[in-house]
């Protein structure tokens, strides 16, 4: 019987609770609703606390309170993990408030709320270039900022992300026999990302694609794709000379001198 009481007395509360937050939302009294979502906030009831934001904000655009709901409303969104929401809000505060006392954390928030959204480097990287560009903006807005450090990481490690989804989509042409197309694209993210990790997979795989290139080229070809596959051979091993790659990579050179010496002879 006890038991039953309490799970009586819970649904009771619950539902008495959710009549009373009802007419709240139904309610024009603006300073109550401010009140509540305070309180709400305060309690960790992040949606209820939104919800009434969004509610309250217009009645006081341009006063001082807009500027601590506008932050309240992006910290809400953040708590919810809603990362979009939150970055929206984020931004919104700081286009609206340059001077406000969050500003900086604000340029900082919106940046990691696209970080969050960053995907596997497989997918779509918007996201990923958003977080970036974002925290870039943080970088050169806050220099003097103890978030710096942390920007920069960010930094290194979405351009890393970006490397990486670029050497996905070079060595789809590659497993595809699009040799060309992979020379290309390799030269393309070997320039742009220098310092990646990825630098000596996408170097090897550039020059076993000039090798290929040139092997699957018509007979008059050839000779002028084999010396450039010589020539990145040697760009390559000067850089790398303790390769991981050193048995594939002395193989394309003992093939292409070979070649390169037949096809002259002819």
């Amino acid at each position: 019987m006890r038991f039953r009481f309490l799970i009586y007395l819970i649904i009771s509360t619950v539902l008495i609770s959710c009549g009373e937050y009802e007419k709240l939302l139904k309610s024009t009294d603006y300073e109550l609703k401010l009140t509540k979502l305070k309180e709400y906030y305060e309690q960790g009831k992040y949606a209820k606390a939104s919800e009434l934001i969004n509610q309250v904000i217009p009645v006081y655009r341009a006063t001082e309170e807009a500027e601590k709901l506008t932050w309240i409303n992006a910290q809400c969104y953040l708590n919810m993990k809603d990362y979009l929401m939150a970055g929206v809000e984020f931004k919104n505060y700081a286009d609206m408030y340059a001077y406000g006392p969050h500003i900086e954390e604000a340029v900082f928030m919106e940046a990691m709320c696209k970080y969050y959204l960053s995907p596997r480097p497989e997918l779509d990287q918007q996201y990923t270039r958003e977080a970036l560009e974002g925290f870039q903006i943080f970088v050169g807005r806050f220099p003097s900022s103890t978030r710096v450090p942390d920007a920069q990481r960010y930094i290194d490690e979405l351009n890393e992300k970006l490397a990486r989804k670029a050497y996905i989509s070079a060595k789809l042409y590659y497993d595809m026999k699009q040799y060309k197309a992979a020379v290309v694209s390799l030269e393309n993210c070997i320039n742009k990302y220098p310092g990646s990790k990825y630098r000596e997979d996408m170097m090897f795989l550039k020059l076993n694609s000039l090798y290929l290139y040139a092997e699957n080229s018509v007979p008059s070809k050839q000779i002028e794709r084999y010396q450039s596959t010589l020539d990145d051979y040697f760009s390559f091993i000067e850089e790398y000379p303790k390769t991981i790659h050193y048995k594939e990579v002395a193989t394309i050179f003992q093939n292409v001198n070979k070649k390169l010496k037949t096809k002259i002879a002819d």
